[in-house]
């Protein structure tokens, strides 16, 4: 799955046109390299998004195409 996809159906990030952004910004990593929003998203991931002064890191447990708002915290765990 595309990177801005997955932070947006997890819902790390609301809009997926945002994450889009932030990818082309440099604000967001996949395993410690700078990613494009068309990256490829699998289980096991660390994603590193920085937000400001704030920085969120999460691991990959799960990749789905469409999941409901109560179970989109089930596609990660922060780190």
């Amino acid at each position: 799955m595309r990177l801005d996809k997955f932070l947006k159906v997890s819902r790390l990030i609301k809009r997926r046109t945002v994450a889009n952004e932030a990818c082309d910004a440099g604000r967001v990593t996949i395993n410690d390299k700078p990613a494009k929003a068309s990256a490829n998203v699998k289980e096991g991931d660390i994603i590193e998004i920085a937000f400001g002064n704030k920085s969120v890191k999460v691991e990959v447990l799960n990749v789905q195409e469409t999941v409901k708002k109560e179970e989109a915290k089930e596609l990660y765990k922060y780190l």
